[in-house]
């Protein structure tokens, strides 16, 4: 008999890996960010559609998750492509040792933000999302990454709710990186903003979804993204914000 986890990481990979999963726009998207040969950290890599997008770009990856079965997952696809380093670990503010709140049913919104979980209790479209199990898990920096594989060119954040504790742990800007917002915490975003205003004069643009399309011409300033994201109506549910110290 199938378990319940090992069912919920067979929907991910049709969500993400599947026949409809958008792999061109996904690529024209990153393109814009990664160039052939730089180093790109997918903080939260999942199932591995993005660690897929920059390998095609001719990226270097380095692709960090801590669910044991979707990083069983990530070593089987990538495990073998001497281009792409796998860690298992999550990525906070400080190192060492936080519990990992277990979502087995739908497995990417697990998180190790209780905080998160609490912002989803009851709230629309959230309804029957049951963080079900505990794993404590390591946790590493984006600083102590660096130290050991170098400064990325790219940075991919999606750690449901979690996203500025990892820019906590960076202490230097990088060229570019994205992070998740959700429309149930959107204090999380404004937090980001602030914690990359403290880094460099960033730029800002957005994808809603999964549409891997940036919404805007021109790239924002952090002070009116932040108002578009608390504009936005609670059926927009979560995207990407992009972070460009040179816009392109």
């Amino acid at each position: 008999m199938v378990s319940q986890a090992l069912l919920g990481v067979i929907r991910s990979l049709r969500i993400y890996l599947g026949p409809d999963a958008p792999r061109t726009a996904m690529d024209d998207l990153y393109r814009r960010l990664v160039e052939p040969g730089a180093l790109v950290f997918d903080i939260g890599a999942h199932v591995g559609d993005r660690v897929s997008s920059f390998r095609r770009l001719g990226a270097r990856v380095v692709a960090v998750e801590p669910q044991p079965l979707l990083f069983s997952a990530l070593n089987h696809i990538h495990g073998r492509d001497p281009l792409v380093e796998l860690v298992d670990r999550a990525v906070g503010a400080d190192a060492g040792v936080r519990d990992l709140l277990v979502n087995t049913a739908n497995p990417t919104v697990s998180t190790l933000s209780e905080d998160f979980v609490h912002q989803a209790e009851g709230a629309k479209g959230w309804e029957g999302q049951v963080w079900d199990k505990h794993i404590p898990i390591e946790v590493v920096t984006l600083d102590g990454l660096i130290a050991r594989y170098g400064i990325p060119a790219f940075i991919k954040i999606d750690v449901e709710g979690y996203e500025d504790a990892v820019l906590r742990g960076l202490s230097q800007p990088v060229k570019a990186l994205s992070f998740e917002f959700t429309t149930i915490a959107r204090d999380i975003a404004m937090a980001c903003f602030d914690r990359l205003s403290g880094l460099g004069n960033y730029r800002y643009n957005l994808a809603l979804g999964e549409s891997q399309t940036l919404t805007f011409d021109r790239w924002l300033s952090d002070e009116d993204m932040a108002d578009h994201l608390s504009k936005l109506p609670h059926e927009a549910n979560s995207g990407d914000v992009y972070a460009a110290l040179e816009p392109c």
